[in-house]
């Protein structure tokens, strides 16, 4: 007879890195593999059109009751659920607490959590702590794009701000392209901006510079990276991108609408980002309310103003199958979009898990030996 306990195996950040979770070369190779299940369809996420991001609270710009909190940079709870099929084949679930405040705590913007649930039984099998897987598969998004959509040869990445996420996707970026040798970060403040420079020059062996304005950052660029965060938007100009680029909005900027009528549009799931423009239409502030929460708030802005018709959209998913093509020349500029899906958390954190698991790391925690009430 099978065992009718339930366990479920918990997992500390130091946990996790121990098993494996900042291994960029995996994690590339994990989230291109997803890139080809989503091309396949074998996935679902929450909502009747199986493609939202999460579930998110939005909190009122006025306090309404004493404690409740206000809307302010970042400030959201969100519950990121998702099947995955192939060898994966599980649900789950990136539950976090975001406020751009933490940081004067000394804390990290963002605490998460992530749970991987058995698919037919409902399970959980582990609880895992989410920051550092989170912030990986994020960075590998951009890292997949670029060794599909980056011109060959490709040698220096421009960097809009300087935080976790983007030491992430220039990692990957790298990874995926090693012809990369140096590297332009704009960052409001100079100081973290420097630092950040010298460290990941450090870190990856190229040279990264800071320089003192967007479109410094911006105009020698192969490959753009944009993760900035807050509720003021780097603004790029059209006409510093230069020809052959990839710009990547993992974080969102001010971008007139012909930089994605005159070029290619390639998203990670752009049924998704249709998602979140219809959460905006049905929020009482309209589309602006998404923008806490959506990298292509811009672009969803100039849609609903009618500035950009969202037609001849790629999914990426599509072209790691081979449905579609990637770059068709030199000169192309393409726009890459991207949101983040739960799906890149289940499947980094079922591989990190199966790392542990391989390891004997974690702690074995369990909800009942035998269920009470069934």
């Amino acid at each position: 007879m099978a065992s009718t306990s339930v366990k479920t195996l918990l997992l500390s950040e130091k946990d996790v890195i121990e098993a494996g979770a900042t291994n960029m070369a995996q994690c590339l190779e994990v989230i291109e593999d997803v890139f080809r299940l989503l091309g396949q369809g074998d996935y679902l996420m929450g909502g009747p059109l199986e493609n939202e991001h999460g579930q998110m609270i939005y909190f009122p710009k006025e306090q309404r009751f004493p404690g409740m909190p206000v809307t302010g940079p970042d400030r959201r709870f969100m519950a990121m659920i998702a099947y995955l099929g192939g060898k994966y084949n599980i649900c789950g679930e990136k539950w976090y607490g975001s406020n751009a405040e933490n940081r004067k705590r000394g804390l990290p913007r963002s605490v998460l959590t992530t749970i991987l649930n058995d698919a037919d039984t409902g399970i959980p099998f582990t609880i895992m702590s989410g920051n550092i897987i989170s912030s990986m598969r994020t960075g590998a998004v951009p890292g997949v794009a670029a060794k599909y959509l980056a011109r060959k040869g490709a040698t220096s990445v421009g960097i809009l701000g300087a935080g976790v996420i983007n030491k992430a996707c220039l990692l990957s970026i790298k990874t995926a392209v090693p012809t990369i040798t140096e590297a332009y970060l704009y960052n409001p403040t100079p100081e973290r901006g420097k630092a950040w420079a010298a460290e990941q020059s450090k870190e990856l062996g190229i040279d990264v510079k800071y320089v003192s304005s967007v479109e410094e950052a911006v105009r020698p660029a192969d490959i753009i990276t944009i993760a900035t965060s807050g509720d003021v938007f780097p603004r790029i100009e059209t006409e510093w991108i230069k020809p052959g680029c990839l710009v990547t909005f993992t974080g969102d900027a001010d971008v007139d609408a012909d930089a994605y009528t005159n070029n290619t549009v390639v998203a990670d799931n752009w049924k998704m980002h249709e998602a979140f423009l219809a959460d905006g239409r049905e929020h009482p502030n309209g589309v602006e309310a998404v923008g806490v929460v959506a990298p292509t708030y811009h672009l969803l802005e100039h849609i609903e103003a009618g500035r950009y018709v969202p037609k001849n959209i790629v999914n990426l998913g599509d072209i790691v199958c081979g449905r579609k093509s990637g770059r068709k020349s030199d000169d192309e500029i393409i726009m890459f979009l991207t949101g983040g899906m739960p799906v890149h958390d289940l499947a980094w954190g079922k591989t990190v898990y199966q790392n542990a698991v391989a390891k004997g790391l974690g702690v074995e925690f369990t909800f009942f030996g035998e269920a009470h009430w069934k």
